[in-house]
């Protein structure tokens, strides 16, 4: 009931006052009630309740007034501090050397410092806060300081700076009145504010216009001094004719007065003495110059002769320059119009002295050919009489083979026999070589198996590299190619011959390369490399690097022979070499597939049973264990995969970036002592060729090497070597083509 009587919002006082007169009604009413004592006990014990929640919430309003005090001097205490960080940021801005303005997303100015729009002292009363940045742009359009471009009202001009508003970051000059420049600089805030920097540049930019304006002085007298020491007569009329710069060379050839040549002079004075001093040329005079001089349309090149008396030629020559002036050039060619007569007159006496000459050349000629018919007979005879004991020879060394019962001396003589079957094919090529200078050279191109060839040659120099301590790869291969069996064994043998001959220390590797339907062989040697300036000459009959090496070692034919024999025969034939590193040659060939019921040219050695198959497998083996490089490059080989074994990463790395070749599987040891361990070499590798079937061979079963393989992606091969583990993986990996 009292609470319908009390109005919360009213003041604590005013509350209890009403409290209060309410006790008072009530005991007057309990006094005055005569019948009702119980019940006017009721309404007091309710009175006084009522006065306890009085109090309650009189001392509640108490302790809100406390908390809304301290909140109220709290937020007079942050806004002395922002106050405070304001007038700070407002002085810290205030310091800076240039004008300072900054604009919130909205494109509303918040502060600015007293140096901005300092140059326009029209507008700056009116840069406050709140100003919007078009407003800003509209005034700056309009100052009187401002000096607008030619041609641009202040709307064109505003509209320019306001798409420029736009860009993140801008910087640029602003051209004002007294010649006064300002840079501006306008960035972006991270949350889409705009910062202006206003910067004074115009002493940086007069000193510029100072320095370009001597720069231009310079290249004036530099210019002058030019045209004072150059040979042609030279002279410059500007667009309205008239004579702005000369040399004196110019006066010199049309003899003409120093004192006639000054700036401004018109271009008739010239026109005047063409036509009364000088004799134009054919095709040219004083009406085609002056037409084309005061031609309104853009001005073609001109050139013509005139001549001065008998004495002097000059030649002409005009042409326009963008202002519509032109430059003119006067040039003395009398000596070579003299020289011209004269070689004239030579020429009629040399044209009989060539005749006379070509006579004899076709005597000559006819002689060495005759020479050369000699030589060619001389040749074939030769080689015709070598063949004889060279076939009795071969006949020993076959009935001495069957008498033969060691494998080791069988071995031996089988590699004579081929020794000699690689002399008379030589014999047989210079046979033919002679028939081709004589004009009747006997070529039979047919399928040729690459497989036979390269295992003879293998067999051939394979104790020549020994003897010389340098090893010999041959790489097997069962292509067959279209060529003259012949001729194709005799340009092999020169460039392998060549190779270990010149080859003092580390290897020859000769092997075949598929590229797209042809098919290429190379040779590369680690020798001592031939200069660039001697790779043609090598080609040329009985020329050698070694001038000192002994005829045993060679007359200089080999790769004469060679570039015949491929010109022949229309391989082509290709040179790469590094002084100091080594040489490669390489011969194109194109494959063929020979009928099962024609011949194919080649020994009848044992080969694989179809193309591309394990004998064109190229291992790379990486293991500084001897005995089992050894033991494991035997089992390589008997299956049939040549084997590039080397002791540690290194040898790996340089090997295989001296021969150009990469291998089609690799077996690497993980501990190689010390270098590159087997992990390191392994990763080298893929970095450089890619990635390649690879197994890292170790007897170390730890989990860290394990580890150390799996995020390498490698498999391990796990000493004692399981003999099925090691040719399912080599026999299993794809042949690189």
């Amino acid at each position: 009931m009292s609470e319908g009587l009390i109005n919360p919002a009213d003041p604590p006082e005013r509350r209890t006052e009403k409290l209060l007169q309410i006790c008072n009604v009530l005991m007057r009413q309990v006094e005055q009630a005569s019948d009702s004592q119980g019940a006017a006990y009721a309404q007091f014990q309710r009175a006084a309740i009522l006065e306890d929640q009085v109090r309650e919430r009189t001392r509640d309003l108490e302790r809100a007034l406390d908390l809304l005090n301290e909140s109220n001097a709290r937020l007079a205490a942050a806004s002395r501090a922002t106050e405070t960080a304001r007038q700070s940021l407002a002085n810290a801005i205030e310091t800076i050397q240039e004008g300072f303005a900054l604009f919130d997303a909205e494109d509303v100015l918040v502060m600015c410092n007293s140096r901005f729009g300092m140059h326009m002292l029209d507008i700056r009363e009116r840069l406050r806060p709140g100003l919007r940045f078009e407003q800003y742009i509209e005034m700056v359009s309009r100052s009187r300081f401002l000096e607008l471009p030619e041609g641009e009202g202040p709307e064109a001009w505003g509209e320019r700076r306001m798409k420029r508003h736009h860009d993140r970051h801008v910087i640029f000059n602003v051209r004002m009145i007294w010649d006064r420049w300002v840079q501006v600089s306008e960035h972006r805030t991270r949350d889409g504010g705009t910062v202006i920097l206003q910067t004074d540049v115009t002493d940086i930019i007069r000193m510029e216009r100072h320095e370009r304006g001597k720069l231009l002085d310079d290249q004036a007298r530099i210019v002058r001094a030019t045209l004072d020491h150059i040979s042609q007569g030279v002279c410059i009329f500007d667009g309205d004719l008239r004579l702005v710069g000369w040399n004196q060379r110019l006066a010199h050839l049309l003899a003409i007065p120093l004192n006639r040549l000054r700036v401004g002079v018109g271009f008739d004075m010239l026109l005047d003495r063409a036509r009364s001093e000088f004799v134009f040329g054919a095709g040219a005079d004083a009406a085609v110059l002056e037409n084309w001089v005061r031609r309104e349309s853009p001005r073609p090149s001109l050139g013509f002769e005139i001549r001065r008396g008998t004495e002097m030629i000059i030649d002409v020559s005009a042409q326009e320059m963008p202002d519509r002036g032109f430059v003119m050039s006067f040039t003395d060619i009398t000596r070579e119009r003299e020289a011209i007569l004269a070689m004239a007159r030579a020429n009629e006496t040399l044209e009989a002295r060539v005749m006379e000459r070509t006579l004899d050349l076709e005597d000559a000629l006819a002689n060495a050919e005759r020479a050369n018919a000699a030589r060619s007979r001389f040749v074939a005879a030769a080689s015709h009489d070598l063949l004889q004991p060279l076939s009795a020879a071969k006949l020993f060394v076959a009935s001495v083979a069957d008498d033969v019962e060691s494998p080791k001396a069988r071995t031996t003589l089988e590699k004579a026999q081929n020794a000699l079957i690689s002399v008379e094919g030589i014999l047989g090529a210079l046979l033919d070589i002679s028939k081709l200078e004589s004009g009747k050279a006997a070529v039979e191109v047919g399928p040729v198996r690459l497989g036979p060839m390269l295992a003879q040659l293998r067999d051939e120099f394979t104790p020549l590299a020994a003897k010389k301590g340098i090893r010999i790869d041959v790489l097997p291969c069962s292509a067959t190619v279209s060529s003259d069996a012949t001729y194709l064994r005799r340009i092999l043998q020169n460039l392998i011959g060549n190779a270990v001959r010149y080859t003092q220390s580390g290897r020859v590797l000769v092997g075949a390369r598929r590229r797209g339907g042809g098919l290429r062989i190379e040779v590369h040697d680690t020798g001592p490399g031939i200069p660039e300036h001697e790779q043609e000459a090598i080609f040329r009959e009985f020329h050698r690097l070694n001038a000192r090496a002994s005829a045993s070692e060679g007359m200089g034919l080999g790769l004469a022979i060679v570039e015949r024999a491929c010109a022949l025969l229309g391989h082509p034939l290709d040179l790469r070499s590094t002084p100091g590193r080594g040489t490669c040659f390489s011969l194109g060939l194109t494959q063929t597939v020979a009928r099962r019921d024609a011949p194919v040219a080649g020994l009848d050695l044992p080969e694989p049973a179809e193309d591309f198959g394990p004998g064109e497998r190229i291992a790379l083996l990486v293991e500084n264990d001897a005995e089992l490089q050894r033991a494991m490059a035997l089992l390589l080989e008997k299956w049939g995969v040549a084997v590039l074994n080397v002791s540690s990463g290194e040898e790996a790395l340089e090997l295989l970036e001296e021969i150009g070749i990469v291998p089609d599987v690799m077996l690497v040891d993980q501990q190689l002592g010390e270098g590159l361990s087997g992990i390191e070499t392994v990763r080298l590798l893929h970095a450089r060729y890619g990635p390649r079937p690879v197994r890292i061979v170790t007897a170390n079963r730890s989990t860290e090497v394990a580890k150390a393989c799996a995020a390498a992606g490698v498999e391990i091969l796990y000493k004692p070597i399981e003999t099925e583990a090691l040719e399912s993986f080599v026999m299993g990996a794809p042949i690189s083509l």
